[in-house]
């Protein structure tokens, strides 16, 4: 069993334990624990390659998935799992490559900053994470993983008291060294990552609202 596969394992587990925790203590919480997933594009940065490599700008899919708590009004944490996808562009040497993370972050609620209508509300998250760097086809054997740090803001509107759709925008900055030896980054990649995707969040606890409305 490779170590990427057992990160991948774990980093799963983990997700779904803290929703059961969260889901556990849901029933007389007045804060707000939600359930998160979206669904979008990313873009990897061309200095994330070797010489004669490169990726499409724009790529499909990338997948977020987690769990977020506000334990105060404008302040909460979460831990969030994300998937991307990405390849070659057209004259380039073939690759694909499954970018997978997981990150913990502070959350903060900037809707009293920045606010359009009592529907739209703002988030700006951030805080340190964990990738994990998977080539497909023929440069199956260059995985790599390395510590990375990620920041973001989420537009919600709300569609009722416990659901939001929502954009987020997140920028994920990879802490990986140089591929030593060369051969070992074909196919590979250990840049930084902008991720744009479009989702729902489901307040388990309490109202959707209640907080920024206090």
């Amino acid at each position: 069993m490779s170590s990427n596969f057992k990160l991948n394992k774990i980093s799963w587990l983990t997700l779904v334990l803290v929703f059961y925790c969260f889901s556990g203590i849901s029933q007389g919480d007045t804060s707000s624990i939600k359930a998160q997933f979206a669904l979008g594009i990313n873009s990897p940065s061309s200095g994330g390659f070797i010489t004669g490599f490169e990726a499409n700008s724009i790529n499909f899919p990338s997948i977020n998935l987690g769990v977020q708590y506000m334990f105060k009004p404008q302040l909460g944490g979460k831990l969030d799992f994300g998937f991307n996808r990405f390849s070659n562009v057209n004259n380039t040497p073939e690759f694909k490559v499954n970018y997978s993370r997981i990150n913990a972050q502070l959350v903060y609620n900037a809707s009293q900053i920045i606010s359009f209508s009592n529907k739209i509300g703002t988030f700006v998250h951030a805080g340190p994470g964990f990738s994990m760097i998977k080539p497909l086809g023929n440069y199956s054997q260059n995985k790599t993983a390395f510590l990375n740090a990620m920041a973001g803001i989420e537009i919600h509107y709300g569609i009722s008291d416990k659901l939001s759709i929502y954009m987020d925008t997140s920028y994920i900055l990879g802490f990986a060294k140089d591929f030593n030896p060369i051969s070992d980054g074909f196919g590979s990649f250990n840049g930084n990552l902008l991720t744009i995707t479009i989702g729902a969040s489901i307040s388990l606890s309490g109202c959707y609202y209640c907080e920024q409305n206090d």
